[in-house]
C-alpha cells in the first residue's frame, strides 16, 4: 500500500466488512490526529511539486491513471462489490465512470486556461494589454461518501491534480479500500506521493482536517447536518459541497409512458436509492396515474434483490443493516400517518426490498427528507401549477425531471424548478461526469462536473503590462 507512511503505526484498527455477507473484507490502520500535522507537512511540499509540473504531465498522468483503472477494470469493480453492497453490473457502470472522469481530467489539464483583457476598451486603461490563468489553490482536503467510493473520489482527485493542486483525501470509513487503490493507481502513474495523502478517521479526524489553515478548500459529498458543521469548523476557506436531494418526477399525461415507467424505476432504486439525484417523489398525472402505477409496481417487482455478486441482481444491500433498519422505521411512521405500501417494505438484515408507497403525508420523514434507501413515493395531481409548487417543496434541491412531449411545458418547468439540475424525458438520476452538478437553495455551495470543479479548485491571476511606461523607458 503506497500510502502507508502516512498512517500512524499505533493507531486503532478499522475493519472494513461487506455490507451482503456481513463479513469482514479486510483490517486497515486508521489515522491518528496526532499525525495529521505530518500529513499537512508532506501535501505542502506536495502542492509545490503539483504545481510545478507542467500542463502535459498532469495530463500524461492523469491518462496513465485512468489506463490502470481500465486494465484492472474486473479488480477494482469487485473491491466496490464487497466494500459497498453495489450490484457487479452497477460497480462495473461505476469504474467506467471513473475511467471517464479522470480522461476528462486530462483533457482540462491541457485546456484550462485564462483569457485575453481588452485592456484598450476602457478609458484610462489604453496602453495596457493582459491576461489572467489559473493558479492552484494549495492543499485540498476532500471528503467523500459511501455511495460511489471510487467515481465521486475521482471527481476530486482528477480535477485538482488537473489544477496543480494537493490533496488529504479523507474517504467514507464504510468503502475506504476503492480510494486507496485509486490513490495508488495515481502513485504507479508517476504521481509523487505527496501529492495526494489518505487518511482515515472518524468526525475528529475530520473536524482537525478542515480547520487547518494549511488548507486552503474543502470539497465534501455527504449530508446536509455535517455540510452545516463543516462550514462552522472550517473558517476563511473555500468550499464546494454536495449535500444531497430529494428529487421529484412530473409525469404528464402527454409523454412516453413506457420510457417514463423504466427510467423512474430504474431511477429509483439504482444504488439500492442510496444516490443523491435519485427519484424520491414522482407525481403522475391523474389520468395517467392508474396505468403509470400498475406498470410501474410490475417493473419493481420484476427486480431481483439479493448477492451482488450475482450478474443477474438488479439490487444489493444497503451500505449496512444500520441503514435499513433506519428507512425501515421511516416508512413504519409513514404508514401509521396514513401512508399505503403498494409494493415492497420487506427487510432481510441489510437487504430492503424496493418500496412504492402512495398518500404519504408531507409531513412524513420519507416525504421531508432524503430517504437514501429504495423508497419511492407515487402521488397523482391535477394541474402543472400545482405539481411545479409540490416539486419545489424541498430544501435538498439537486436534480429535477418531466417527462413531457410539450416543448412549451418542459420550458415552463425548467423556468420554475427550483433544482440546479432539470432532466427533460429522462428521470433525476442522469449524470454526465463532464456537466456542472452541485446544490441549489440551502447548501448551494460549489458545482462539481470536471471543468467546473477545476474552476472552483483554481483562482484567477491577473496579468497586466504598461506598453507605454516601457516606451517610456526605452527613450532612456
Amino acid at each position: 500500500m503506497a500510502i502507508n507512511q502516512q498512517i500512524s503505526r499505533v493507531s486503532p484498527l478499522l475493519n472494513v466488512s461487506n455490507p451482503y455477507t456481513n463479513n469482514v473484507i479486510t483490517t486497515i490502520e486508521t489515522t491518528s490526529p496526532n499525525s495529521l500535522q505530518s500529513i499537512l507537512d508532506a501535501a505542502q511540499r506536495g502542492a509545490k511539486a503539483c504545481r510545478a509540473l507542467a500542463r502535459y504531465q498532469r495530463a500524461n498522468i492523469l491518462t496513465k491513471t485512468a489506463q490502470i483503472v481500465s486494465q484492472r477494470s474486473d479488480g477494482f469493480a469487485t473491491t466496490i462489490v464487497q466494500e459497498s453492497g453495489k450490484t457487479i453490473t452497477q460497480a462495473r457502470k461505476e469504474v467506467a465512470r471513473c475511467i471517464n472522469t479522470l480522461e476528462l481530467s486530462a483533457e482540462e489539464a491541457k485546456r484550462h486556461a485564462g483569457e485575453v483583457i481588452p485592456f484598450d476598451s476602457y478609458e484610462g486603461a489604453a496602453g495596457r494589454e493582459g491576461y489572467t490563468h489559473r493558479d492552484p489553490l494549495g492543499i485540498i482536503a476532500a471528503i467523500t461518501p459511501f455511495n460511489d467510493p471510487l467515481n465521486l473520489v475521482a471527481h476530486k482527485l482528477g480535477p485538482a491534480i488537473a489544477g496543480g493542486n494537493a490533496v488529504i483525501l479523507k474517504p467514507s470509513e464504510l468503502t475506504p479500500l476503492s480510494a486507496i487503490k485509486l490513490v495508488n493507481a495515481f502513485v504507479e502513474a508517476g504521481l509523487n506521493e505527496d501529492i495526494i495523502s489518505v487518511v482515515i478517521g472518524d468526525a475528529a479526524l475530520g473536524e482537525a482536517l478542515i480547520a487547518s489553515e494549511q488548507v486552503r478548500m474543502v470539497s465534501f459529498t455527504g449530508g446536509m447536518k455535517t455540510g452545516e458543521a463543516i462550514t462552522r469548523q472550517a473558517g476563511l476557506k473555500k468550499m464546494a459541497m454536495d449535500l444531497g436531494g430529494n428529487a421529484p418526477v412530473i409525469v404528464m399525461n402527454d409523454c412516453n409512458l413506457e420510457l417514463a415507467v423504466s427510467s423512474c424505476v430504474s431511477g429509483a432504486f439504482w444504488a439500492a436509492g442510496q444516490n443523491c439525484i435519485g427519484v424520491q417523489r414522482i407525481y403522475v398525472h391523474h389520468t395517467v396515474f392508474d396505468l403509470f402505477t400498475e406498470r410501474f409496481i410490475a417493473q419493481t417487482n420484476a427486480m431481483n434483490v439479493g448477492d451482488p455478486m450475482i450478474t443477474t441482481m438488479d439490487l444489493g444491500p444497503m451500505i449496512n443493516e444500520a441503514q435499513a433498519q433506519r428507512i425501515e422505521t421511516w416508512v413504519d411512521a409513514a404508514i401509521e400517518q396514513g401512508a399505503k405500501v403498494l409494493t415492497g417494505h420487506q427487510r432481510h438484515g441489510a437487504l430492503y426490498e424496493p418500496t412504492v408507497l402512495t398518500h404519504v403525508p408531507m409531513d412524513a420523514k420519507v416525504f421531508e427528507d432524503e430517504v437514501f434507501a429504495p423508497v419511492v413515493i407515487l402521488e397523482p395531481y391535477e394541474n402543472f401549477g400545482e405539481v411545479i409548487e409540490l416539486a419545489n417543496q424541498t430544501e435538498c434541491s439537486l436534480h429535477a425531471g418531466i417527462f413531457t412531449n410539450s416543448m412549451n411545458k418542459a420550458l415552463q418547468a425548467i423556468e420554475r424548478l427550483e433544482f440546479s439540475g432539470v432532466m427533460v424525458n429522462d428521470s433525476s438520476d442522469f449524470r454526465f461526469d463532464a456537466m456542472p452538478f452541485g446544490g441549489y437553495k440551502k447548501g448551494s455551495l460549489g458545482r462539481e462536473g470536471v471543468r467546473y470543479a477545476l474552476e472552483e479548485m483554481t483562482q484567477t491571476k491577473v496579468v497586466c503590462f504598461n506598453r507605454d511606461h516601457d516606451e517610456r523607458e526605452d527613450e532612456h
